[in-house]
């Protein structure tokens, strides 16, 4: 099998790979959601597995020659359900948001009550975000989070009563705290509904132990594994026995909802066989050290930060992933630090912060996360390093202000990046970062 063919066949492509890894090289990767994988992972997705068609499951295909697929696909739900502790696992899945959609297809009816975390305290467009298929097909009713970003069960408890959901789901994309499998179970069981855990975000720290695995308390798992499993972009659908205790042919509806009467058809077996890889990987001590690495230095980034006079929503964090609160500097000025950070070779992403001011297009706080840097072997005292650098950046910029009129706004906007190009505490920001990372290699 040939190799290195891509830069004498398409070099434009190929000069892009290239500017994006040199990118990566030379800056901070902490949006929370990403990461970096290993080569192994890499190889496997790049394999000849992309060429076969496998519709079905191992047994039972539509297409012959998919022995060897049978047994990647089969040696890769072994492991997820080794890993997570589960009786059934589904690792078709192309992305999170169908996964999310089978479990929708094989519990619920049209029209039917779900609930959600509220898109703007955290939660996930899937979840029941107005404007989704999850708000069109069925009847969302949210639940939010205090001012504080913590939850009141007693509220979710009340909401669920006066609803009766057939699905509640935990879990969420910008939550600092540990996710609340047990006090959301009890509010599942009360009402009769199901309780689906989506652990996107935290699925690597489960396994390695430095979050709560929520197979004992919820009915379905979904996750997606390249953010802390440092796979392939993909997606996993999980039954646990409480799951089939309570309905003993869900893990078949959940099958049938992915593959044939859901959201997909054929998988994607080079995904399925580099998810097989990166679970591997984190049924390794290494990836326990490193899970648990990931939270430390998430812990130390935020009392950083705060020791400086950044407020964190919850006042710091429990798990890979904090919300800076930037409203002391105007509404929707997460748009400015975003900006500002990038300029200075910090890739973050702004976020609403609990009842934030300002709109998810203009919000008014930063989500930063620690899993990618924790890949390339930074630890506590590198994350004081950078908490200096995000308060310099963030001084550069404190003094702007949205506009309100909205054509104005991003007449204002497009100004401002133009200026941040030749803000000089950025580019100095930019050089020093880029002559730190050299202590810290890519793992490819």
């Amino acid at each position: 099998m040939k190799k290195d063919n891509l830069q004498k066949q398409d070099p434009e492509i190929a000069g892009f790979i290239k500017e994006e890894l040199q990118r990566r090289k030379d800056g901070l990767e902490m949006i929370p959601s990403e990461n970096h994988t290993s080569l192994a992972v890499l190889e496997a997705l790049g394999s000849i597995l992309t060429d076969k068609y496998s519709e079905g499951y191992p047994g039972k295909r539509y297409y012959a020659g998919n022995d060897i697929i049978d047994k990647v696909e089969n040696l890769a739900i072994e492991r997820v359900k080794q890993a997570f502790l589960v009786p059934h696992a589904n690792v078709q899945p192309l992305s999170g948001s169908p996964a999310n959609t089978a479990v929708y297809l094989a519990v619920c009816e049209l029209g039917e009550v779900i609930m959600g975390q509220n898109l703007a305290d955290g939660g996930h467009l899937t979840h029941g975000a107005k404007g989704t298929f999850s708000s069109k097909f069925y009847k969302s009713v949210p639940y939010y989070v205090e001012q504080d970003g913590s939850i009141d069960f007693k509220k979710v408890m009340k909401i669920a009563k006066e609803n009766k959901p057939k699905l509640i789901w935990v879990g969420a994309s910008a939550y600092p705290k540990l996710f609340p499998f047990k006090e959301m179970a009890e509010i599942a069981d009360e009402v009769g509904a199901y309780l689906v855990a989506d652990i996107a975000h935290v699925a690597g720290l489960v396994i390695a132990g430095a979050h709560p695995n929520p197979a004992p308390y919820v009915h379905i798992i979904t996750t997606t594994t390249h953010k802390t499993l440092r796979g392939p972009r993909g997606a996993i659908v999980m039954v646990t026995q409480k799951g089939l205790d309570k309905d003993p042919d869900l893990a078949k509806k959940i099958d049938k909802a992915v593959f044939p009467a859901g959201v997909q058809a054929g998988p994607h077996n080079h995904q399925t066989a580099a998810i097989a890889v990166a679970l591997k990987e984190a049924m390794t001590p290494e990836f326990k050290e490193y899970g648990h690495q990931v939270v430390k230095n998430a812990k130390v980034l935020a009392e950083a930060l705060t020791e400086k006079g950044v407020k964190i929503v919850s006042g710091g964090t429990e798990n890979h992933l904090m919300l800076l609160d930037l409203t002391a500097y105007g509404k929707g000025h997460g748009v400015f630090l975003e900006e500002a950070l990038e300029r200075a070779g910090i890739t973050a992403n702004k976020n609403t912060v609990p009842q934030d001011p300002s709109s998810p297009f203009y919000p008014s706080g930063v989500r930063l996360g620690t899993p990618a840097i924790t890949t390339r072997g930074m630890k506590e005292k590198d994350m004081k390093k950078i908490a200096e650098w995000i308060v310099r950046a963030l001084q550069e910029v404190k003094d702007y202000r949205l506009l309100e009129d909205k054509k104005e706004r991003v007449l204002q906007i497009k100004q401002f990046k133009k200026d941040i190009l030749n803000n000089q505490v950025l580019k100095d920001i930019q050089k020093e970062i880029k002559e730190f990372c050299r202590k810290f290699p890519l793992p490819y």
